[in-house]
Parts: C-alpha cells; sequence; structure tokens
C-alpha cells in the first residue's frame, strides 16, 4: 500500500482527524497542543495521528493536504486547516458544529 492510500485509508476510517506532533497526552508541539484542546473542548470524537511516526507519511501528507505546516485536521476527509484557522472556527462556534455533525 501507497503512503497516499495510506492517507486515504486513515481519513476514510475516522470522521475527523488529526495529524499532529506528538500525541494528545504529549503533544510536541505548542500548536498542536492548542488544538487538542480545543477539540477536547468541542467534545469531539476523533483519531490523532503523530506524523513523528511516520516520517513518510510526514513529507507525503504536505503534498497531499498542500499544506506545509503541522498541526493538520481533516473533517469528512476534507482539509480544514492548520491551528490558526481551527482557532478561528472554534472563536467564532462554527469548529463545533462541524466535528459534532461528522
Amino acid at each position: 500500500m501507497s503512503v497516499i492510500e495510506r492517507i486515504e485509508e486513515q481519513l476514510a476510517s475516522y470522521p475527523v482527524v488529526l495529524y499532529m506532533k506528538g500525541t494528545p497526552d504529549f503533544p510536541q508541539c505548542g500548536f498542536s497542543g492548542r488544538v487538542v484542546q480545543v477539540l477536547q473542548a468541542c467534545n469531539a470524537d476523533y483519531r490523532a495521528i503523530n506524523i513523528f511516526e511516520d516520517p513518510e507519511l510526514r513529507d507525503a501528507l504536505k503534498e497531499y493536504s498542500h499544506w506545509p505546516t503541522y498541526p493538520q485536521l481533516y473533517v469528512n476527509g476534507q482539509l480544514v486547516g492548520g491551528c490558526d484557522i481551527v482557532m478561528d472556527l472554534f472563536n467564532k462556534g462554527e469548529l463545533q458544529g462541524m466535528v459534532g455533525a461528522a
């Protein structure tokens, strides 16, 4: 299975997926930690994937998403964005509906 196929499988397997640095219990960057806090505040049911555990995935995901940084949040297979976008959506009250509907 190619790395792109693995990404597509991960996105298809769970409605809300967070590609992050570290894990929700031990985020390894502040941006990833903030997105985890926001998802927890939304009571989101999500799958977190630590990009440090798979360098091939980390590199391929940037091409797949056309997004150069991490974390990357996906809802229903679509890229929502990184920390700034997620925080903005949360502050506007839109993120809760997005992850709740997923």
